[in-house]
């Protein structure tokens, strides 16, 4: 498995709609645990395709996180939420792709999702609480929206200035 260098916003390529992923390979498979290596790697408890420059419909995860907990990594290719509650829930987002930067994001509280596994079987499953806004999160990745997308425009403009400031610094490195 291979770390894969992580796109910083902003980059034009994590603004892109994703492709549907048609092609089920052992290359799919590779990419997805990689991905997944690459967010343990960070740490975060979500990854999609574009935040690794491949703009692709496809996020892993896993929000197990508390000490000694059994990890439960998912890939989910072509996910799409079919239904959401109407309750609502605000979490504190942060983004691998945004470093340092957190904000509170309000979004349905449950959502139920359809994906294909990467064998390219249909799967469904319904998500509860930081499950179901890290999958939300990163379906949204695939839209080409990123968390600070749903904040007020001047919060967002400060967040955008201080990763343009960061990316700076990083090259000067």
């Amino acid at each position: 498995m291979t770390v894969k260098p992580i796109l910083i916003h902003p980059d034009p390529r994590l603004k892109k709609a994703c492709a549907p992923i048609t092609v089920f390979d052992k290359n799919l498979a590779q990419l997805a645990d990689d991905m997944l290596e690459t967010m343990y790697d960070a740490p975060g408890v979500g990854l999609a395709a574009p935040q690794v420059g491949v703009l692709t419909r496809m996020f892993v995860m896993d929000c197990v996180k508390e000490e000694g907990g059994t990890p439960e990594p998912m890939a989910l290719i072509n996910p799409k939420v079919v239904w959401e509650s109407e309750e609502r829930n605000v979490y504190e987002e942060g983004c691998l792709s945004i470093p340092g930067q957190y904000a509170d994001v309000e979004r349905p509280k449950m959502v139920r999702v359809t994906w294909q596994d990467v064998n390219g079987v249909a799967q469904e499953q319904e998500f509860d609480e930081l499950w179901a806004t890290c999958a939300q999160h990163e379906i949204d990745h695939l839209d080409g929206t990123l968390f600070i997308d749903h904040l007020k425009p001047m919060k967002r403009q400060m967040i955008t200035r201080k990763m343009q400031k960061y990316k700076r610094e990083l090259a000067r490195e």
